[in-house]
C-alpha cells in the first residue's frame, strides 16, 4: 500500500474514528483502524463491535493495499503536522511509514485478517430526513439515557412513520419524548428500533443537510455524505412509554425558564450531594424553592409564577430539572402536576418545531 494525501483530507475522518475505536480493550485489534487504498481514494474503518464507521477520503494512490494501524497514534501524529504539505503513507512489511517533509513515524501494523468485518449497506429503502432537526431531537433525549445493566434502556427508541419521527428515552426516573414532522418522509411500515447512546453521540458530530437511514436484521445504518455509521441492533423491547405520559393533570404552573434555571442552581448549592433534592412550595402567584443539608445549611429562593391549582409541596432532583431546561428553546416552561406523588409533565409553553415532553418522578424530601 502506498498513497499520498493532504492533512485536510484525512484528519477529520481520523478524528471521527476516535469516538469509535476502543482505547482499552481485551481485543487489541479494536484499537486499530483499517485503511484500504484503492483507485483515487482510501477507505478507513473502525469498530468496537457495537458501533462501526466506514468513511473515505481522496488520495493519490500509487499502490493499492490494506493496513491495520493504531487509530489513536496515527491521529495524534497527523494532527501535529503542518497544514500545507502532502503526507505520504507506505506499508512496508509489518509497519506503516507516515512521512511529511522531515517528519516521519513508523507504526507497527496488525494483521488485516484479524480486523472484524464491517457491514455495508446500499440504502435501498430511501429513508432520509434533516440532519440538523435529528441532532436537535437527539439533544432532547440524550441526557435521559441510562448507563446500566438494563440493555434496552441504554439507548433511545427511534420510531419512524410517514411524515413523522419520534425519539424516546428513559432511565426509570424520568422520560423524555420528542416528535417532529418531515413532509417528505415515507416508509412502507412503521419502524421501531432502539439506537444506542454511543451511536447517537457519534451522530451529533456529523454535519450535513440530510441523513440517510436503513437497517437489516442485525444493524442500523446512518449515512452522512461519505460516512456510514453502523450500529448493532439492540434486541430488546422498549418500555410502554405512552402509558407513563400523564393525562389531565389539574395543577398547572407557568414560569420563566431562565429565572427558574438560575434559582435552581442557587438553591441546589446546599442540596444533599447524593439526591440533589430541592423542594417546590407552590402557591397562587409564587414558587418558593428550598434545599437543606444537615452538615452545610439551607438555601431558599422565590419566583413569580402563573399558577392554576391547589397549594402543594413537591420535591425534585435538581439536576434532572436542569438537564431538561438546558435543552428547551423557549421563554417559559409549563409544569402539569397531579399531586405530590405522581409523575409531573413538563414542556415548553410554545414549541417552534414538533413536540417535546419531559416526564419526571417527584422525590421525597
Amino acid at each position: 500500500m502506498k498513497f499520498s494525501t493532504s492533512k485536510n483530507n484525512i484528519i477529520n475522518e481520523l478524528g471521527l474514528l476516535q469516538g469509535i475505536v476502543e482505547k482499552r480493550t481485551t481485543m487489541p485489534i479494536l484499537s486499530n483502524v483499517l485503511m484500504k487504498a484503492e483507485k483515487g481514494r482510501v477507505e478507513i474503518m473502525g469498530t468496537d463491535l457495537e458501533v462501526g464507521l466506514r468513511t473515505y477520503f481522496e488520495a493519490e494512490v500509487k499502490e493499492e493495499g490494506l493496513a491495520a494501524v493504531n487509530g489513536r497514534k496515527l491521529f495524534d501524529f497527523i494532527k501535529l503536522l503542518p497544514e500545507d504539505q502532502d503526507i505520504d503513507f507506505i506499508k512496508k512489511d509489518d509497519h506503516l511509514i507516515v512521512k511529511c517533509g522531515e517528519s516521519e513515524i513508523k507504526i507497527v501494523t496488525a494483521s488485516e485478517d484479524d480486523f472484524p468485518p464491517i457491514q455495508e449497506c446500499n440504502f435501498e429503502k430511501n429513508i432520509s430526513f434533516s440532519l440538523n432537526d435529528f441532532k436537535e431531537m437527539i439533544d432532547c433525549v440524550f441526557y435521559a439515557i441510562t448507563q446500566e445493566q438494563r440493555y434496552y434502556l441504554s439507548g433511545a427508541l427511534l420510531s419512524i412513520k410517514n411524515n413523522q419521527l419520534e425519539l424516546v428515552s428513559t432511565d426509570g426516573h424520568r422520560l423524555s419524548y420528542t416528535r417532529r414532522e418531515f413532509e417528505d418522509l415515507k416508509v412502507e411500515r412503521e419502524i421501531n428500533q432502539i439506537v444506542s447512546k454511543k451511536t447517537l453521540n457519534e451522530l451529533r458530530k456529523f454535519e450535513n443537510e440530510k441523513i440517510d437511514f436503513d437497517f437489516d436484521e442485525n444493524s442500523l445504518f446512518f449515512r452522512v455524505k461519505n460516512r456510514v455509521l453502523i450500529s448493532r441492533i439492540i434486541e430488546s423491547k422498549f418500555p410502554n412509554y405512552q402509558a407513563v405520559i400523564p393525562k389531565d393533570n389539574p395543577n398547572k404552573l407557568l414560569i420563566n425558564k431562565d429565572d427558574l434555571i438560575s434559582a435552581i442552581k442557587r438553591v441546589s448549592i446546599l442540596s444533599a450531594e447524593k439526591s440533589k433534592g430541592i423542594k417546590f412550595d407552590i402557591k397562587q402567584g409564587e414558587l418558593r424553592l428550598f434545599s437543606s443539608n444537615p452538615e452545610m445549611g439551607e438555601a431558599r429562593d422565590k419566583l413569580d409564577i402563573e399558577y392554576q391549582g391547589k397549594e402543594l409541596e413537591i420535591g425534585f432532583n435538581s439536576q434532572y430539572l436542569l438537564d431538561f431546561l438546558a435543552t428547551v428553546n423557549c421563554e417559559k416552561v409549563r409544569f402539569e402536576i397531579k399531586d405530590e406523588n405522581s409523575a409531573v409533565l413538563i414542556k415548553p409553553e410554545e414549541e417552534e418545531k414538533g413536540i417535546y415532553l419531559y416526564i419526571l418522578m417527584p422525590m421525597k424530601i
